[in-house]
């Protein structure tokens, strides 16, 4: 199974470099309840590396030699955060192992092009939690650019053939519009690829930003997992024990992603 962490969840998206310490401990406790026998967990970033990454302008690619350092910084916040979600996995007894994206990943163009898996199918064949998260990593066309977790959760669930996907973010699910500022915005229960792409589509013709907050950009990165096979419940991993039901196949608030089907 894959879990996504938001990096909404698990930061303090209004200040920058600033963990949700609580919010982490928690959700690592929600994972160890859960006891699922085999899992890949893939976070976010939040505030640790993206206001390092747009700073430098490391998702175009390389264009100047102030970007190198800019790139290191940007790894760097990342291996900072992951260090905390490691601390905490740890401490409640799950064998957690970080796996390092830009390690074993080369993009092209900001899509993954190579991906090596020997070694996370290594460490689940010993019962190893594998830990990984969005990252700076190399592109053979642009040099360099970010690879997005929501990304690398969908192409490695297909790589694993996952039996479903968990992504956790900080509101319930898909709207019809962004709930943080649209008090009218409507929840999606279920949804189709072919209907995220009709959204995707109606945003583009009427040239104006995602309604629902960014958030269908990064849904529709589940697109290729869910056309594989794969389905995906997005629930908000703000609220305590959704993460917890959501991995034991429970009942929760939130959004289906599932190839057939429609919006109920």
């Amino acid at each position: 199974m894959m879990l996504k962490l938001g990096g909404s969840v698990i930061t303090v998206k209004e200040k920058p470099h600033t963990p949700d310490k609580r919010a982490i401990m928690r959700l690592a406790g929600e994972i160890k309840r859960a006891n699922v026998g085999s899992l890949v967990i893939v976070h976010g970033g939040g505030s640790y590396g993206h206001p390092i990454a747009k700073k430098y302008r490391i998702k175009n690619g390389y264009r100047d030699a102030t970007q190198i350092l800019g790139f290191s910084e940007t790894h760097q916040a990342m291996v900072s955060l992951n260090k905390m979600v490691l601390d905490a996995l740890i401490r409640r007894r799950i064998p957690a192992v970080t796996v390092q994206p830009s390690a074993f990943i080369i993009t092209d163009h900001g899509r993954i092009r190579q991906m090596e898996m020997g070694t996370v199918l290594g460490l689940l064949d010993r019962g190893f939690t594998p830990v990984l998260y969005g990252d700076a990593v190399l592109d053979s066309a642009l040099g360099f650019t970010i690879l997005s977790g929501d990304q690398l959760v969908s192409r490695m669930a297909l790589e694993l053939r996952a039996e479903r996907m968990v992504v956790g973010i900080d509101v319930d699910g898909l709207y019809t519009a962004d709930p943080k500022v649209d008090p009218s915005a409507r929840l999606i229960p279920r949804v189709t690829p072919g209907q995220l792409e009709g959204l995707r589509r109606g945003i583009g013709g009427a040239g104006v930003t995602d309604v629902t907050g960014g958030m269908l950009g990064k849904v529709l990165e589940l697109v290729p997992a869910v056309e594989g096979g794969i389905p995906a419940i997005i629930v908000n991993a703000a609220k305590p024990d959704n993460v917890y039901r959501a991995l034991r196949g429970e009942a929760v608030v939130g959004t289906v992603v599932e190839a057939g089907g429609g919006v109920a």
